[in-house]
Parts: C-alpha cells; sequence; structure tokens
C-alpha cells in the first residue's frame, strides 16, 4: 500500500475529441501516451486517484483540498457541456491530509472553497483514466503561491497519510509545460520557454527531483510555465525513494509544452530526501551571507530575531557607526524566503531620531506586519534573507524622463493617496512599468492627475 505511482501529465482542453473537433490529431503522440498512463493506471486499479492541478483552487498562502462528498463538472466552458463527470472523494484519506497539516501547523486544508465544479486541469486527465478505469475515488489538491520546499512538504504529507490510512494511490500531477515556445502560439514565443522544457523534461528523465528547487524563478516567470508546482508536490510524495522514470513523450507543436511521464517506486533510498537536502543547502548560504552582510543588515536581523522569538524590542547596540546613530533617514528592510518575498515595510522619511531606530522598527514590521504575509514564524529565521535599504530625500521632478529604474526609486501622489516603488527591481525594467506599480501600490487610478519625484538608495546586503 502507499504511493503505487505518479504522473506527469497535461492538460489542454483540445486533447478532448468534442473539443478539439479533429484538431486533437496534432498532438497524436500526447494522446497515446496519455491512453498508456490510463492502461497502466488501470492496471495499478488504485483505492484514490489524487490529483494536484493549477486551475483549481489557489491562494498565494494555503493549499486548498477540495471539500464534501462529491464534485461535477463539464466542459461547457469549452463548447463541449456533453462531456461531463461526477466524482466521488476520498473523504477518509483527504481528512487525514488535514490532520498531518494541522498538527504540523502546515497551511493546508478544505478552508476557502471558490468553485465546487471540476476545473480542466482535473477533469482532462479523468476523461483518459475513466474511459478504462471506473474504480477508486479521487482527491483534488490546488497549488499556492508558497515555496517550492513547501509544496515539496505538502507532498510528503500527503504520502504519509497514504501510507497511514492503508491506501492503494496513485497521484497525478497535472500541468502543462512552457505556453511560450512557438510565435504562432496562443501566447507567442520566448527564448525561455524551450530552456524550461528541456530542463524539467531532463528531470522527469532522470527523476532528479532535487533540481527542480533550482529552477530560476525569473525562467519559470518569462516561460509561463503551467504545471511545475504540480510537479514538486508529485516528487515530494516520492521523498526518499528510488523511482524508475518513463518519459512517454514530449510535444510542442501547439506553442504549448506538454510532457507525459510515470514515475514508480522501487525502493527506500535515503540519498533522495530532496527537500532535507535543498534545506541544508538553503541554510549554509544564508549562514554564509549573514556572516559576510555589513552593520545595517545585522541589526535588522538581530531586531526581527528578538521580535520573533521573545517579542521584545531591542535597544541601540553598543558600537554602531556614528552614520547609523547620527543621520537620518527613510528606511526599507526587505525580507526573502527562498527566493520570494517574505516581507516588505519602510519609511520614505524618516520617522525616529536616527537611522538605527529606522532599521529596528522596520525590521519588526517587515516581519509581522505586511499585509500581504503572515508574520514571521521561528522556524524560518534560518532561511531568510535580508535587505536593507537606506533612502535620500525625495526630489520633485517635472516628467518620467528624469527617471531611471536602475538609479531612482518612484513616489507617485494624487492628493493625500502616495505610491512608493525603491529602484532596480527584479522585473521591473522600464519606467512606466515602474510609475504603474507604484500607482497601483497608492490606489491611483490611469489619467488622475500625479505628481512625481525620485529618490536613490544605498542598498546593504
Amino acid at each position: 500500500m502507499g504511493i503505487e505511482a505518479a504522473f506527469m501529465v497535461p492538460h489542454p482542453p483540445l486533447i478532448i475529441p468534442e473539443i478539439g473537433k479533429g484538431s486533437e490529431k496534432v498532438v497524436q503522440k500526447t494522446i497515446e501516451a496519455y491512453e498508456q498512463v490510463a492502461d497502466e493506471i488501470a492496471q495499478i486499479k488504485p483505492s484514490t486517484i489524487i490529483i494536484s492541478s493549477p486551475h483549481s483552487v489557489m491562494y498565494s498562502d494555503y493549499f486548498h483540498i477540495s471539500p464534501g462528498d462529491f464534485a461535477k463538472g463539464d466542459f461547457g466552458g469549452f463548447r463541449a457541456s456533453s462531456v461531463s463527470f461526477k466524482e466521488e472523494y476520498d473523504t477518509v484519506l483527504r481528512d487525514r491530509i488535514c490532520e498531518i497539516a494541522d498538527s504540523a501547523r502546515f497551511p493546508a486544508g478544505t478552508l476557502g472553497e471558490k468553485d465546487p465544479c471540476l476545473d480542466h486541469g482535473t477533469m482532462v486527465p479523468l476523461w483518459f483514466i475513466r474511459r478504462k478505469y471506473k474504480g477508486g475515488k479521487i482527491i483534488r489538491i490546488g497549488l499556492s503561491g508558497l515555496s517550492l520546499s513547501d509544496h515539496y512538504r505538502f507532498g510528503e504529507m500527503i504520502a504519509k497519510a497514504v501510507d497511514e490510512c492503508g491506501s492503494r494511490a496513485v497521484f497525478v500531477a497535472s500541468g502543462d509545460l512552457s505556453h511560450k515556445l512557438k510565435e504562432t502560439g496562443p501566447y507567442g514565443f520566448a527564448p525561455e520557454g524551450p530552456v524550461y522544457d528541456e530542463k524539467i523534461m531532463e528531470v522527469a528523465k532522470s527523476a532528479s527531483f532535487g533540481d527542480m528547487f533550482y529552477f530560476d524563478e525569473d525562467l519559470c516567470e518569462k516561460a509561463a510555465e503551467c504545471g511545475h508546482r504540480s510537479f514538486v508536490i508529485m516528487a515530494g510524495t516520492l521523498d526518499g525513494k528510488a523511482v524508475r522514470a518513463n518519459v512517454y513523450s514530449h510535444q510542442d507543436e501547439t506553442g504549448v509544452g506538454y510532457g507525459i511521464a510515470s514515475f514508480y517506486p522501487i525502493k527506500n533510498d535515503d540519498t533522495r530526501h530532496f527537500r532535507q537536502m535543498y534545506i541544508e543547502k538553503l541554510k549554509e548560504k544564508v549562514k554564509e551571507k549573514t556572516n559576510n552582510s555589513d552593520e545595517y543588515v545585522r541589526l535588522a536581523r538581530k531586531s526581527l530575531e528578538s521580535y520573533i522569538l521573545q517579542g521584545e524590542v531591542i535597544d541601540i547596540p553598543d558600537n554602531l557607526p556614528d552614520k547609523m546613530l547620527l543621520d537620518k533617514a527613510g528606511v526599507f528592510v526587505s525580507i526573502h524566503k527562498e527566493g520570494n518575498l517574505r516581507g516588505c515595510i519602510g519609511t520614505f522619511l524618516p520617522t525616529r531620531e536616527n537611522v538605527a531606530l529606522e532599521i529596528i522598527y522596520n525590521a519588526i514590521s517587515a516581519s509581522t506586519k505586511d499585509p500581504r504575509f503572515t508574520s514571521i514564524k521561528p522556524e524560518e529565521l534560518p532561511f531568510l534573507e535580508i535587505n536593507v535599504d537606506v533612502l535620500s530625500s525625495p526630489q520633485d521632478i517635472e516628467s518620467k524622463d528624469e527617471l531611471d529604474v536602475k538609479r531612482y526609486g518612484v513616489i507617485v501622489s494624487s492628493g493625500s493617496r502616495r505610491g512608493l516603488l525603491l529602484p532596480d527591481l527584479e522585473g521591473v525594467d522600464t519606467v512606466d512599468r515602474q510609475i504603474s506599480i507604484a500607482m497601483q501600490k497608492g490606489g491611483i487610478y490611469e489619467g488622475e492627475e500625479v505628481k512625481l519625484q525620485r529618490f536613490e538608495v544605498v542598498r546593504h546586503f
């Protein structure tokens, strides 16, 4: 009993004959590979089919597991409402997954369902499976905006629940690859598209799941991949297992990548605890960076650690440079975890008697009061990377021509509303983009009269 096999599959609606109406033949190799997967699942006869889908309910900080006893769905949104499903959920296994997550204070469960209907990322795999195998209940898993290591950890929890319930389960990771493989495709072409597809299919071929932690976030975004997090959950369900990997197909004829592969656990293998290995490397990286950081960053870290661990605001330490004690300036403290923003709050003008106090209080706010994130937990501290930006006084400018996204931050004001964006941010490549984001942050709408200011920063790592 346990996870008997896992499968990596795409979910293009056009592959369904009632939708494709003949055009599905362009991905015939994918269809044949899908049939192979369905045959194998029918041979396994699982009691539960667990499906992770990028098109199920998704939150930035929570993994949604579909609640209820059953769910229905059809392809009416693709003009094929006659193709419909009614699936029974495995409530026993689902509840055990939730219990394990709750006991670990892990953000996963059945809360916050927006739409009970099955999504196409779930129904496309089921269309192939149900033609060959009618048995077994399902569990539908959504993705999240949390880190890749959290997705992998969630997979580990799913596997643990399967083992404890004595279930005979298969895991189906639904997800397309890059959406930007051809100029003639629906999403156009980006050079990162083929790079992503080549890298992820190599991972599938060799079952080198640990490599998935190191896919650059910028590469994934520019490639417009769909299923990476789904595949990482799948990998987590096979943690500590040697697997037999088979790649059945990879096509890019539509401009979107479709990859199909299977993974069968063979035996326990202590060299394949990939999340644990990744965490150890991450700890070492952060530790080294912390040891090499300057007084500004060390002060921010000391402040947030004291507040998170003891609930205490530190006093200004001895032996700080005079510049931190005598100067006044706006300060932003940015916190990242595994390359993702975890908190960022600051002041564009000084609000305290010196830069040191500005850092101490903004570090606390960034770690506990950023409304976009939950407060940082003690167990996260070894993985946090901290930046401190000290701002110059804002300078009024006449037009956007006086801006430079690499050198200057921008403040956009309209009446009492104000939005600020720091300079030299990843993904902000143009002045227009910089101004647009600052306006969004300030609740300022296009066409309103605005005042522009610029500032420079000294960035401390």
